[in-house]
């Protein structure tokens, strides 16, 4: 693949035109394609792919789209003029309508088939044919390939209609879950978490699909009835979409026989995704074999530390399968995710996710993905000896390296430079312990220590139960208990190094870039759908600014309005504490 610009120079894109010359579609000019696919794109009813890389599929445009929002800051990064979002060619091109593309960008997209595994253990019966050749991007389709600035860049339509992985589906996306995808892509870039992006949000002015969803102020763990919805199309851009769950198609048919050419696909698809995310880290001029090894070793650098940024800023994914588990080591899908309000480890946005994928458990998801990963990549060391054992010895490592990035995170985040001793680890049990017998307000608390306060009073905004009568004394001693306890590590952190000791100061500042002041709560989330049903946009771009800024100190009235505590009424609601779906 060769760049079209040379790095380091910043380009200006102001038309669509301009990103034309950009183009670079290495997955289609080097991958293998679907040979029963059709050549125009028009391939939009459930069947079975048994074999190639991607299947050429054209987006079904959006009735009458209308803007709602684009990242500015995406914009801006890369080379972008903000009035782009509204001109009507790039339009047309991200609300689904391709026919009309300036060359050379091509007139048809892709989109690609995957396995499916669940904490570990591989199904098939999520594929209609029972088989796990149905399976995959049910409605995101690729559009656009394009190197800017250097990079690398897939963009992606999601909810851009029906693909042979539909499942009978209709592809689309509402403007519901399409405005909750798009903010907190930025939202979780903006808090320093490796992830996907947003580009921009169009909804359609006429054509609507029904979805369930739930009845206003219902504690239904299901949604209880059928609404109409806009539909809606959101652009997400990430250097490459190969997921785990794609190694792992390619893995299985490996391992059944089940095509002559299944071992050149699999190494095809692997030396592809070093090319597209790790280029930077793998020599090219290594053997396969010894590629394969440096790619496993720095995706579990890449993924661990993923998943340690997500308990930091009090993320869930909710539904970390395998196929929702990108290869790159971001975060990738947006279905039924969550920000914690209180603090749980059990935490679980998505009613169908069950305790494997809760808020604490997911560094063991995370190395179900991981074995999966191995597993998918050791049928390309059959023979080789060697690099079998090192790719051994990496997955069986796993476990250590999590725990690392999990110390060094909770110590960040308690202002201290590590957690290396029993002492230390006690102080984390006992915190962890009252927050939650206390019912503490997970970002609240730990952006009011941030401040490293004289007593626990700053402390007690995040309570969302201090206790009564007799038993508000016994929390406040516990507290106060721990917080001494805390303070005297704390100093003896700082005044550890000799030659420059920290000052308290230098301590809060740092936390302060660890612990955010502002989530993107789903109680602040679902208002601005509701207006945004009506026509009105005014609160998503609220969001959107408040958002990607969630580290500042910003005005009283934001302040007042998005750091507080959840209100009582709004426990256990659905589609605001739980989810059962995300279309």
């Amino acid at each position: 693949m060769t760049n079209r610009q040379p790095k380091n120079i910043p380009v200006t894109i102001s038309t669509l035109n301009d990103l034309a010359k950009l183009t670079n579609y290495s997955l289609m000019d080097t991958l293998n394609c679907d040979p029963d696919a059709t050549e125009n794109g028009n391939d939009y009813e459930p069947r079975q792919v048994f074999s190639g890389h991607y299947v050429p599929v054209n987006p079904t445009p959006i009735k009458d789209p209308e803007y709602i929002a684009h990242s500015k800051l995406f914009f801006s990064e890369l080379g972008f003029q903000d009035a782009m979002a509204e001109s009507t060619d790039f339009v047309r091109l991200f609300s689904g309508d391709i026919s009309q593309v300036p060359e050379p960008i091509r007139k048809v997209g892709w989109s690609t088939g995957y396995a499916l595994s669940i904490y570990g253990v591989e199904f098939t019966h999520q594929c209609p044919f029972q088989t796990g050749n149905g399976y995959g991007d049910g409605r995101a389709i690729s559009v656009l390939e394009s190197v800017i600035n250097g990079q690398r860049w897939e963009m992606q339509l999601k909810g851009g209609g029906r693909t042979p992985y539909c499942r009978g589906g209709d592809g689309r996306a509402v403007l519901r879950s399409s405005i909750r995808e798009f903010l907190a892509q930025e939202h979780m870039y903006a808090l320093g978490v490796c992830t996907s992006r947003s580009l921009s949000l169009y909804v359609s002015k006429t054509e609507t699909v029904k979805r369930q969803w739930y009845s206003e102020g219902t504690r239904s763990e299901h949604p209880d009835m059928l609404i109409s919805e806009a539909v809606a199309i959101s652009t997400r851009v990430a250097p490459s979409f190969i997921r785990v769950g794609q190694l792992e198609l390619f893995a299985r048919r490996t391992r059944e026989n089940d095509h002559p050419n299944a071992i050149q696909e699999l190494e095809k698809i692997v030396l592809h995704l070093i090319d597209r995310e790790y280029g930077d880290v793998v020599d090219s001029q290594l053997t396969t074999p010894e590629k394969v090894v440096l790619l496993a070793r720095e995706f579990r650098h890449r993924l661990t530390s993923l998943i340690a940024n997500w308990i930091r800023v009090g993320f869930c994914q909710g539904n970390f399968n395998s196929d929702n588990c990108a290869a790159g080591g971001y975060t990738l899908d947006y279905g039924p995710f969550g920000f914690c309000d209180v603090f749980n480890p059990q935490y679980q946005p998505w009613t169908g996710g069950g305790n494997h994928y809760s808020f604490m458990n997911q560094p063991k998801a995370a190395q179900s993905n991981f074995d999966m990963f191995c597993s998918a990549l050791r049928p390309l060391l059959a023979s080789q000896q060697e690099q079998s054992l090192a790719l051994d010895e990496i997955q069986s490592g796993f476990s250590t390296v999590m725990h690392t990035e999990m110390q060094n995170m909770w110590a960040a985040k308690l202002g201290l430079s590590t957690l290396n001793s029993d002492s230390h680890m006690t102080l984390l049990n006992e915190l962890q312990t009252l927050m939650i017998q206390t019912s503490v307000d997970y970002t609240i608390f730990f952006r009011e220590l941030s401040s490293i306060p004289d007593d626990i009073r700053p402390l007690k905004k995040s309570f969302y139960n201090s206790g009564h009568g007799s038993d508000t004394h016994q929390v406040d001693t516990r507290w106060i208990e721990w917080f001494v306890k805390w303070k005297m590590l704390l100093n003896l952190d700082c005044d550890a190094n000799a030659i420059k000791p920290r000052t308290l100061a230098e301590v809060s500042r740092q936390m302060k870039l660890v612990n955010p002041k502002y989530i993107l709560r789903e109680w602040f989330v679902m208002p601005a759908y509701q207006q945004a049903t009506a026509g009105n946009y005014t609160l998503i771009r609220e969001l959107q600014e408040v958002m990607t800024q969630p580290y500042s100190e910003q005005s009283k009235d934001v302040e007042d309005k998005y750091y507080r505590l959840k209100p009582r009424e709004l426990f256990k609601v659905g589609g605001i504490s739980h989810l059962s779906c995300s279309s």
